[in-house]
C-alpha cells in the first residue's frame, strides 16, 4: 500500500507541475495570438476576411503537433495523452499535415 501513495503523489506532483507550467505558456500564447490578430485586422485594408477560424486553427495545429512530436521523440501515443487527443484523432491530423510520428 505505501508503493500507492508514493505513486500517486508523483502523479499529483506531475500533473501539478505540468498545469502551472501549461498555465505560464498558456499567457503568453494568448498575448502572441491577440497581438497576431490586431495586427491581421489592421492589415485588412477594409477588406472583410473569409474563414478566419479555419485559418487561425490550421496556422496553430500544426506547429503544435510538430513541437509535440519534437518533444515525444515522435512517439504518438504519448503525444496524443499530451494533447488530450485520442490518437486515432492526432493519426488523422498528422497526415492531414503530412506530419509523421513514430
Amino acid at each position: 500500500m505505501a508503493s500507492t501513495k508514493k505513486t500517486s503523489r508523483k502523479k499529483t506532483k506531475r500533473v501539478t507541475h505540468h498545469t502551472a507550467h501549461v498555465g505560464t505558456r498558456s499567457k503568453l500564447l494568448s498575448n502572441l495570438t491577440d497581438e497576431c490578430l490586431t495586427t491581421y485586422f489592421e492589415n485588412l485594408n477594409g477588406h472583410k476576411p473569409g474563414d478566419l477560424y479555419q485559418l487561425v486553427i490550421g496556422e496553430v495545429e500544426k506547429p503544435l503537433f510538430r513541437a509535440v512530436l519534437s518533444y515525444t521523440n515522435g512517439n504518438q501515443s504519448e503525444a496524443a495523452e499530451i494533447l488530450g487527443i485520442n490518437r486515432g484523432t492526432l493519426r488523422k491530423k498528422l497526415k492531414d499535415y503530412k506530419l509523421q510520428g513514430r
